[in-house]
């Protein structure tokens, strides 16, 4: 069985990599330090299963794991922290195992063999159950991840089952609906068309096009995404908030 050991402490990663090492059945095909790192390891060796700790600086076990199973081939996940606070929703988030530091010989062969039985099923609660909101959305394309920082995102398109999020710096397609990111972002993000969702902090004003139509005009792009009449009071009302 291939694992990720994932933990900010390189002491807790070498521990878990000697338990695994005495099974003989598992090895330990790589290690990362945070979430982000946890995130490029998952890609490059599809791991069978990711010891992962929850808190690290950078980003969490928590949304780490969301993005992990969202990849093409989706990991086991075993929760390893000091902390107890997380288990409600480790277990609620169908986790296959939660193990508490310093991690017992014995409760971790438990973990590791219903790792072995356990389905993508295990984390399709996580955005719900999370204690914050995450960081980052996820791109996959061409089998590699994309992280995409929520707070550089500016607009969000629909396009039949594909979502585009436009930043700055360029474009990239979402492994999530709008209504996902408006639900799980309702402050942050404003829908202006049935298509499109803005970011509510970065909106400068509102055009009117020559047909008559209006445009919401956000700073650092100069996309303008349309605004239908139907949603063109709510984005006013947005606007004098600001």
């Amino acid at each position: 069985m291939k694992l990720l050991v994932v933990d900010d402490e390189p002491l807790a990663r070498e521990r878990l990599k000697r338990l695994l090492s005495a099974r003989g059945d598992c090895t330990a095909v790589a290690e990362a330090a945070n979430g982000i790192e946890a995130i490029a390891a998952n890609t490059a060796h599809e791991p069978d299963g990711i010891l992962l700790d929850i808190r690290m600086p950078g980003m969490d076990g928590i949304e780490a794991a969301r993005h992990m199973m969202a990849a093409p081939h989706p990991p086991a996940i075993i929760f390893c922290t000091a902390y107890d606070e997380y288990a409600i929703a480790a277990f609620e988030s169908r986790a296959v195992g939660y193990l508490l530091k310093p991690v017992q010989r014995e409760k971790l062969d438990a973990a590791l063999a219903a790792a072995r039985a356990s389905t993508r099923l295990q984390l399709n609660a996580l955005a719900t159950e999370a204690r914050a909101p995450r960081r980052f959305f996820s791109s996959h394309t061409g089998g590699a991840t994309r992280l995409i920082p929520v707070a550089e995102v500016r607009v969000l398109l629909a396009d039949h089952k594909y979502v585009s999020s436009c930043c700055p710096d360029g474009s990239a397609l979402l492994d999530d609906s709008l209504r996902e990111i408006e639900q799980e972002f309702p402050r942050r993000f404003l829908r202006v068309h049935r298509n499109a969702l803005v970011a509510t902090d970065h909106i400068t004003g509102i055009a009117r096009r020559p047909g008559g139509d209006y445009a919401v005009t956000l700073a650092g792009i100069d996309l303008q995404p349309q605004i239908s009449r139907r949603h063109l009071a709510e984005v006013r009302e947005a606007i004098e908030r600001l």
